[in-house]
């Protein structure tokens, strides 16, 4: 990532897109667990429960400084997102993973250059039977997240737009 982004100045800034619709705040459950605390980039997504092999699939592609946001249901049975697919995240230029369920390989993901944000580490693997969907609407959190959306994260929080954003000059934080 080159510049700073700031979610506090996004949300200060895009009350009336907010108020719209077309910019939307993901709610505060994620935690972080990826080595950049901040990431942005255009969204694709992955739709899957208690199965990774869409995720694997998605991460083999060439990231492009997008961010994978994966639709795991909330599960907390099974890790969707580990070590090895941290690291081919990053080789293949991912810039981060959301994951609406869990993690596991923490300490692996850590050391990976990307960002990583899930709601909670758990050991048990995924099942790999190929199941899932790509590229389809996710409802993340109660939160409408579409392929080609924006998704903006840092230390703040997490926000989703229909456009990309840019900060206008002045910052109107409190």
């Amino acid at each position: 990532m080159t510049k700073t982004i700031s979610t506090c100045d996004f949300c200060d800034q895009q009350i009336e897109a907010i108020a719209a619709g077309s910019v939307r705040v993901l709610p505060p459950q994620f935690k972080n667990f990826g080595r950049l605390l901040a990431f942005h980039g255009q969204v694709s997504t992955v739709r899957c429960h208690e199965d990774n092999s869409q995720v694997r699939a998605a991460l083999e592609t060439a990231g492009m400084a997008r961010v994978l946001v994966v639709d795991g249901g909330g599960s907390m049975r099974h890790a969707l997102f580990g070590g090895n697919l941290a690291a081919l995240a990053a080789r293949n230029g991912w810039a981060g993973v959301v994951i609406d369920g869990c993690v596991r390989d923490v300490a692996e993901i850590a050391a990976a250059p990307i960002g990583v944000r899930a709601l909670a580490c758990m050991p048990m693997p995924p099942s790999k039977l190929g199941e899932g969907s790509r590229d389809v609407a996710v409802r993340i959190q109660g939160v409408w997240v579409r392929p080609g959306d924006w998704l903006y994260a840092d230390v703040d929080g997490m926000l989703v737009s229909a456009q990309a954003l840019h900060l206008a000059t002045a910052s109107t934080s409190a």
